[in-house]
């Protein structure tokens, strides 16, 4: 099977198109990947390129900035991404596409199409904001793209029930729709390193569906470190830093010492609509402390520790400082959830989808 499959280089949704296309690869399938919006990073480009040596003919990448549906120039995201994928489609003799963007479900070629819906404006608004987002020009052309690519995909596939049902909200969705869980490999370390009593975030500082003004009100009972982007002006870093050290953006590898020297994740975002986000931390032997939200229950169930507000999370800090078989049992849990969690598991139901869009009637067997 030959598959094209689109992502873009900033936070989950490239983790997300790495993390398949090595699956699938692993699966005998031939992929060509290709990254839109922001240029990919040096690391990035450095996997690309390890893969293309290691794979040969197998592995294809090609990267452009064409803009994504929901930045604010968005009114070249389908007239400048879709030339590129037709003439890859063409030249790579692909047998159908999985996007992550929603407009190029509308791509002009005999490809069947799946697209992925790892969130959207819409709902991201309706959960993060009060009042209805102003109806411009730009949230015109993104209702468009959206709505036109999910009407011609030919599959629609969701990390969660959740984000499905949010999608149908606000767009007519294709007949066939998916959940599959997104998963998640991290290199495995020899021994182990010393693990201190000290609880991490991530995420994007200035994002407002991170969350992070919480830490703002959380009584600190151990270190609390911050890891994000500090791009936007961010007032509200100052009070929060008297309580918790910001340690600006970190690489992948920083972010997974970060990890693996923690013991307790806490995942503040509003809006996750898989619930990615705690899985490298959890992967890495971390507690989860999660919002209470319908997604994050929807994935990590009893395996998480949930909280409601700053006070509930931090009287679940000092439970967890104060009963150290509590705190392990907590790890021990969030890591057998995560490991449950892994990109082989997700590339077996995309294959089990592709395979019934391209031979129904062979739906139950496949052959690379």
């Amino acid at each position: 099977m030959r598959i094209l499959i689109t992502t873009e280089a900033t936070g989950a949704v490239w983790a997300y198109g790495r993390e398949l296309s090595t699956a699938l690869l692993d699966e005998g399938c031939s992929v060509a990947l290709v990254s839109l919006g922001r240029i990919p990073n040096q690391a990035q480009l450095d996997w690309a390129a390890a893969e293309v040596s290691r794979r040969g003919s197998q592995f294809r990448f090609a990267a452009c900035d064409a803009p994504l549906e929901w930045m604010h120039e968005n009114w070249g995201a389908m007239s400048q991404g879709e030339p590129l994928l037709e003439r890859i489609a063409g030249d790579f003799r692909a047998d159908l596409m999985v996007s992550s963007q929603f407009c190029f479900g509308a791509l002009k070629c005999d490809l069947p199409r799946v697209v992925v819906a790892h969130g959207d404006v819409l709902s991201r608004a309706q959960v993060c904001r009060s009042e209805p987002m102003p109806e411009t020009a730009w949230l015109a052309r993104y209702r468009s793209l959206v709505a036109n690519g999910l009407r011609h995909a030919d599959a629609l596939v969701a990390p969660t029930q959740w984000m499905l049902s949010a999608l149908a909200a606000n767009f007519q969705l294709p007949r066939q729709t998916q959940v599959i869980a997104h998963g998640r490999t991290i290199p495995a370390i020899s021994g182990n390193g010393q693990r201190r009593l000290q609880a991490v975030t991530a995420g994007r500082l200035w994002d407002e569906s991170k969350n992070l003004k919480l830490m703002a009100d959380i009584d600190p009972v151990m270190p609390l470190l911050v890891a994000g982007e500090i791009e936007h002006q961010t007032p509200w870093l100052t009070p929060v830093a008297g309580k918790a050290m910001p340690l600006g953006a970190l690489d992948e590898e920083e972010l997974l010492a970060l990890f693996r020297q923690s013991s307790i994740y806490i995942c503040m975002s509003r809006y996750e609509p898989f619930g990615l986000e705690p899985l490298e931390p959890a992967l890495c032997g971390c507690a989860v402390l999660a919002n209470d939200i319908p997604t994050l229950r929807e994935v990590w169930g009893d395996a998480a520790l949930f909280f409601q507000d700053a006070e509930s999370l931090s009287s679940l800090l000092t439970a967890l400082c104060d009963d150290r078989r509590l705190l392990d049992r907590a790890r021990s849990c969030a890591q057998h959830r995560a490991r449950q969690l892994t990109a082989r598991n997700m590339a077996d139901g995309y294959l089990s989808l592709l395979q019934g869009i391209l031979q129904p009637a062979m739906a139950g067997s496949y052959v690379a």
